[in-house]
Order: C-alpha cells, then structure tokens, then sequence
C-alpha cells in the first residue's frame, strides 16, 4: 500500500461526487428534455432502464480491468465516457431537428439519446473503481472511514444534483445537461492531473474467464443458495418497484399537476435529504434498538404508505401531499437497503459473504434496469396511476418474502430473540 496522498482522496471524492450528481441531475429532467421527442411512458421507462442496463452488463469487466491494468487509466477512461456521453445527450436536446431536412421527423434524436445513455451507464463503473483506489491507501483498520466518503460523496450528489438541475432547469430545461457535461470534464482533468496510480504493477491480477465476466453467473450462484434466495428475491423485487414507479414520478407530476423542473427537482431534493440523514446518522442507532428484520419491514410500509399517498393527490393539494410522499419513500427506502442487505450477510458465513453481497449490487441494476420499462408500460396501457398501485403489490410481496423468511434457527434468529425480550 502506498501513502496516501490529498490529492488522491480529493481525486476518489470528485468521481463518486461526479457519478451521482451526473444522474441525479438529468433524471428527475428526462420528461421535459424528452418532451421534443416523446411524451410517452414506454420511451421515458426504457430510456430510463438503458443507464441501468449499461452499468449492470458492464460493471464485472470495468472492475477486472482496474485490477489488471490498473486504477487511474480506468477512472479516466471511465469518466471520458461520461463526458462524451452526458455531451451527447446535451446536443441531442439542444439541437433543433425540426431545421434539418434529412433528420425532421425520423427516429434519429431518440436513438441519439438512447446511444448517449448506455455510453453513460458503460462508463459508470467509477463508483466501484473510485472504492477500490479508497481501498488501495487505506489499512484495514481505517477502511470503513475511508469507504465513509462513499456515503457522504453520494448523499451530496442526491441533494445538488435535483436541487441545482430543478433550479438551472426553471431557466433553460438543457442547462442541467451541460453543467453535468462541464463538471464531469473538470473531473477528468482532475483525475488525469493529479490522481496517481494506487494500484502498483506487483499486486495485479490477469483477467478472468469470459464466463466469469457474466453478470448473470453470479445471480445464478446466489439463487441457488436456499439460505439467501428469499431474501435476494425480496431485495430484486424492491428494486424492480422502486426504480418503476419513479421512473415515471416526474412525468406524472408534469401532466397531472402541470409541475416544472423546480418542483419536479424540489420533490427529489427532499428524497436526497431525507435519505442522506437516516442512512448517514439514524440507522446505526435504530438497528441497535429495533433490530434489521424489524426495520425492513418498517421501511417496506413506509414506501408502500408513500406510493399510496401519491395518486391521492390533486392539484389543490398537490405540493404538500407529493413532498410528503416521497420524504416517506425515502425514510422507507433509507431504512430498507442497508437493513436488507444486512440480513442477506448475517444469513452467510464469512466465505460466502463477498460474492453473495456483490450480487445484490447486480440485483439492484437489474431491478433498475427492468422496472422502468414496466411501469412506463403500465403507465401508457392501463392508466397513469398504475405504476404506483402496482408497485404497492409487488412491495407487499417483498414484505411478505421478508415476513416468512425468518430463520427458525441461527444468527438471525437468536436476534430476533433478543429483540423481542428487549421489547
């Protein structure tokens, strides 16, 4: 391990800040920078699942590629990518199709959009890459201090990322675009100028197998283990319906209570906050009180309780109904992630821990991928309040899949022993 430098922490801070504000800027944005192209919910769901899907196929070979040749070229590589892809999607938008001949009225601005998004999500792999250069300088034992500016890096991004894209938005709706495609750029040069090499050419690994590579072979392994399965299954499904139904939030907002960006950026600002304060203060104290079983299902009625409240808005009502839905989706959500995760690592010993934990990752992309697209679909089919009524059902799934898979013997359980003598 080589000394750590400033510049290096500086460097790791600035990626992970970069990959969550870069998102967090564009996404609540995508239903007025589409609204030139398409205002249906089909497109927005698949061109909002096409980041995930890029990220989850991409992600295995973006870390075995940092461990064979290296951390900084694979960084910068990384955020090249999202530079070129954010600059893309900038001048897609900003373009004016309708002036040119052979382009008005063809297909060819969405596919742009659709190119500019999976070159973003290929590129997202600098959260990971940006973990491990943490891990590279850090010992042991100060690690999880160092992996804590993982936290604080992408709870800042959730909050500046809305907050800025819903106020540049109100102004001009492809300013957000382009300040992500400037920050993203000051953040490649930071990371060609000064990040060093953390990784020395000793500790390097030759690159795996091509079937090790799949992403879908990890899946495989974690569900065919009868002590995790109902809990993964539990952890996919959350996904699946989290990353629906607000996939298609923004778009319900703007044609159901004519909201703008700022509103629009205001109500994922509040997700941001509220998010950032249970998963960085509160959970640590109320897992120590109420225990990970407990709060997951907490968590799981506070996001059903906000799906709820959201297609019971109306206009009249809509700003303090809508900002109060979704702080308590985010307290369900900041509450659900690391609990449930927690309870899939408690379920396995330590040599299955690794590859068991890093397949949630993959579950979570997965769920982010293929939720999207479902409930556009429901959304233009079957009305536009569907998203959220059938959220709510496969939420109560996840709660009934997290009720009965209780162990009646083992770690888990002797917790909930305890929890309940406490009680």
């Amino acid at each position: 391990m080589r000394l750590a430098r400033p510049s290096t922490y500086l460097c790791a801070f600035v990626t992970l800040l970069n990959d969550r504000m870069g998102e967090s800027i564009v996404f609540p944005l995508l239903p007025f920078l589409l609204a030139s192209f398409s205002n249906d919910g089909r497109t927005l769901g698949l061109l909002a699942g096409s980041y995930a899907l890029a990220q989850f196929t991409a992600t295995p070979l973006i870390g075995a590629l940092s461990d064979r040749y290296g951390r900084k070229p694979v960084i910068a590589l990384c955020v090249a990518g999202s530079v070129l892809g954010l600059g893309l999607f900038a001048l897609t938008v900003a373009t004016d199709w309708a002036r040119i001949p052979w382009a008005a009225g063809t297909s060819l601005p969405l596919g742009l959009l659709f190119v500019a998004r999976l070159i973003d999500g290929v590129s997202g792999g600098t959260a990971a890459t940006a973990g491990a250069v943490l891990a590279d300088i850090s010992p042991p034992e100060k690690r999880a201090k160092a992996f804590g500016l993982i936290g604080v890096a992408f709870g800042l991004g959730f909050i500046l990322g809305p907050g800025l894209g819903g106020r540049l938005g109100e102004i001009n709706v492809n300013l957000p675009v382009l300040v992500a495609v400037g920050f993203a750029a000051a953040n490649l040069v930071l990371v060609l100028t000064l990040l060093p090499e953390t990784h020395p050419p000793e500790a390097r690994q030759p690159m795996p197998r091509r079937r090790e590579l799949n992403p879908f072979s990890a899946l495989r392994k974690v569900f065919t283990n009868p002590q995790v399965r109902r809990l993964c299954l539990a952890f996919f499904l959350f996904f699946l319906a989290f990353n629906g139904f607000t996939a298609v939030l923004v778009l319900y907002f703007k044609q159901a209570f004519d909201w703008g960006p700022a509103l629009a950026g205001t109500a994922f600002l509040i997700v941001g906050v509220v998010a950032t304060v249970v998963q960085g203060g509160l959970i640590g104290p109320l897992v120590k009180r109420f225990g990970e079983w407990r709060l997951t299902l907490a968590g799981l009625g506070f996001v059903i309780a906000g799906c709820l409240l959201v297609p019971l808005a109306t206009k009249a009502n809509a700003q303090p109904v809508v900002f109060s839905a979704v702080a308590v989706l985010a307290l369900g959500t900041g509450l659900v992630t690391p609990c449930l995760r927690s309870l899939v690592s408690r379920r396995l010993d330590s040599s299955g821990q690794g590859a068991a934990l890093g397949s949630l990752q993959g579950l979570q992309s997965l769920g982010s991928f293929l939720g999207p697209p479902l409930a556009g679909l429901a959304y233009e089919l079957t009305g536009h309040t569907s998203p959220f009524w059938l959220s709510m059902g496969l939420l109560t799934a996840v709660a009934a899949l997290v009720a009965g898979g209780l162990p009646s013997s083992g770690p888990l359980a002797s917790s909930s022993n305890t929890e309940s003598s406490q009680g």
